[in-house]
């Protein structure tokens, strides 16, 4: 018993020597949903618990660790998966930090490369602006939150369920180096927001190697926000191909006594047109609509959105956008028919509430559909729509 004593007093005396806190918040979501005319509806649903710890390191650092353990069921498939989350050791120095550990990552137009990457980053801030520089792996993420699907091979990979009987080969996302140098001025002139970014990723099991020149531009006029970005992308296969994406979004903030925000908003990304001209391809995917949830590549979205807080615990949004697709080979699914030689997809109209009655406790409500028949490329389609409910809360 004295051996267990000392080895308990051992354990707890680095967190007895520095400042720490620790907390565990919660959540639950359920989908359903389908198509005019089918009395068939899916169901979704997902429940997770999201432990954290943080502590201070001497005077000029901090170490956090976040895990998850989620269980549900997408397309009747249960599953159960832990995860170790943003995990990291930060260090100040003067106006320098340096970050090891799993950290969140996001190039200047957020689609990409963002979300948790295992590596280090080194960070400058002076008056000529903030610059980063980092290197990450990512072989060591959960696939499905990684979202890492560049090829075919990562494409059938990340459909597979979990085999715990397997856990190596199934569980983790592809392995690729990636490197990012950043720079930011957040008032250029005392007007101009800048961002630029170049990123690089280098497939370690394969030969898809690609990088990418990131910039935006932000710039408040008033009430309004006015914001541009662009990238291109040039990677290697057997040949060399160059992809193009764009984005853009106009912010209004409305004069009133409601805090309400009208906001327009695009983001566009180049098809194959030839042998040179090849698809935009993002390091990670983000799925885009509310029903649609497409990958960002081949494809143009454009959104018109207003949101509003109609009360201290009561906010709301509705919205509506439209697809089109910029070739007609890289986007092939629902709802473009076979042969078909439409662009446009159609349009997703979608609205949520958000009620927070306390500061640890939010419910979230939406729904939407999507319609077809108000586009070219698959007008025969039927209408898809979909009802979401989640609460999260904080436990302590």
């Amino acid at each position: 018993m004295k051996i267990i004593r000392f080895a308990l007093i051992l354990f707890m005396l680095p967190f007895a020597l520095f400042a720490f806190d620790f907390g565990i918040a919660a959540s639950i979501s359920t989908g359903l949903g389908g198509q005019a005319g089918d009395s068939d509806t899916t169901f979704d649903f997902n429940a997770g618990l999201w432990p954290r710890f943080f502590m201070l390191v001497g005077e000029n650092g901090e170490f956090v660790v976040n895990a998850g353990f989620s269980f549900g069921i997408i397309n009747e498939e249960t599953f159960f998966i832990p995860e170790l989350l943003n995990t990291e050791l930060t260090i100040r120095f003067g106006t320098s930090e340096i970050k090891a550990g799993r950290m969140f990552y996001s190039d200047p137009l957020s689609f990409v490369a963002e979300g948790l990457f295992d590596g280090v980053q080194f960070l400058h801030f002076n008056q000529s602006g903030h610059f980063n520089v980092g290197v990450w792996y990512t072989g060591l993420l959960y696939k499905r939150n990684a979202k890492i699907i560049m090829t075919s091979d990562d494409l059938y990979s990340y459909s597979q369920p979990v085999d715990y009987s397997d856990f190596v080969n199934t569980y983790f996302a592809p392995k690729r180096l990636v490197a990012a140098l950043g720079w930011e001025h957040p008032s250029f002139n005392e007007f101009l927001h800048l961002n630029t970014a170049l990123v690089a990723q280098f497939d370690l099991s394969g030969n898809y190697h690609s990088q990418y020149l990131i910039a935006t531009a932000s710039v408040p006029l008033s009430r309004l926000r006015l914001e541009l970005g662009g990238a291109v992308e040039l990677s290697r296969v057997e040949e060399f191909g160059l992809g193009f994406a764009g984005a853009f979004g106009l912010y209004w903030l409305i004069p009133g006594h409601l805090h309400s925000m009208l906001s327009f908003t695009g983001k566009i990304t180049g098809g194959g047109s030839d042998n040179i001209i090849s698809p935009f391809n993002p390091i990670t995917a983000k799925y885009y609509g509310f029903i649609l949830k497409s990958r960002l590549s081949g494809l143009s979205i454009f959104t018109f959105d207003y949101s509003a807080r109609f009360h201290q615990t009561v906010g709301a949004s509705a919205g509506i956008s439209y697809f089109v697709r910029s070739d007609l080979g890289t986007f092939a699914g629902y709802p473009v028919e076979p042969d078909s030689e439409g662009y446009f997809l159609g349009p997703e109209i979608y609205g949520r509430v958000i009620w927070s009655p306390f500061s640890d406790l939010q419910l979230n409500f939406g729904g939407g559909v999507f319609i077809p028949a108000l586009g070219n490329a698959g007008s025969n389609e039927p209408v898809r729509w979909k009802l979401e409910l989640s609460i999260s809360m904080s436990l302590f």
